[in-house]
């Protein structure tokens, strides 16, 4: 008695085979090319920061609490329902869907070129404000975002109201959300104030996008929450 070996052959590859195996093989190159640039990007900013002392410059509350940075570095992105923070796009027919932004691969790897991409994407600045956040300096990012609104206002009388809530929240002495700026920029700022302009902040906004492009923004490149970004941006769970 003969078996049929017909059914026992392999499984012909049918016309979706290579696509298939072209889409795995697309996303694979996708990722790895938003890796190498972030990489690249990383070594650059380590190299021209060696300088460790500057490290300090951009705490501003006490970094004594082990228990919480280990919390920080064991923290689920994902768990934490990351993309409910993100802004959602607006539909021109119905409301707005709840439902969770993923940036493309395009963005993710524009926010790895320059802090000025991160920040000018709105998408990018919720993310660095959740990273910063999670360090406990989200103070410098909320500074500089108050500054970028107060260089908007025409209204003299609403300059000076603005003013006065920001020096109050972020410059003064013992304020709540104080920043850390050295001696020389205080004086300036202090100059600045007396006669007000749009741009009376400038100097102490300098200081602090300074602060976060060598310190916050490399971190930020380097940390779970950027990759995770990158993997969602390129297709993957």
């Amino acid at each position: 008695m003969q078996v049929d070996q017909s059914d026992a052959s392999p499984a012909k590859k049918g016309p979706a085979y290579p696509r298939a195996l072209e889409s795995i093989k697309a996303t694979h190159y996708k990722t790895q090319h938003v890796s190498v640039q972030v990489t690249t990007r990383l070594a650059k900013m380590r190299k021209s920061t060696s300088d460790s002392s500057m490290e300090h410059l951009i705490y501003t509350k006490d970094t004594d609490t082990t228990t919480g940075q280990n919390e920080i570095k064991q923290t689920n992105w994902r768990s934490r329902m990351l993309f409910k923070s993100f802004p959602m796009r607006e539909s021109h027919h119905t409301t707005p869907q709840r439902k969770s932004y993923r940036p493309t691969t395009e963005e993710v790897t524009q926010w790895a070129q320059s802090l000025d991409n991160l920040l000018s994407s709105k998408y990018g600045l919720t993310a660095l404000r959740l990273f910063m956040k999670s360090e406990h300096c989200e103070e410098n990012i909320e500074f500089w975002m108050a500054c970028e609104e107060f260089r908007k206002i025409r209204s003299r009388s609403k300059l000076r109201s603005r003013a006065k809530t920001i020096y109050d929240e972020f410059i003064r002495a013992d304020s709540p959300k104080e920043i850390n700026l050295d001696f020389h920029t205080k004086e300036t700022l202090h100059q600045s104030l007396l006669i007000l302009t749009q741009s009376s902040f400038k100097a102490a906004q300098s200081r602090v996008y300074f602060l976060m492009e060598h310190n916050s923004y490399p971190r930020f490149l380097d940390s779970e929450l950027y990759h995770q970004l990158c993997r969602i941006a390129a297709g993957e769970r």
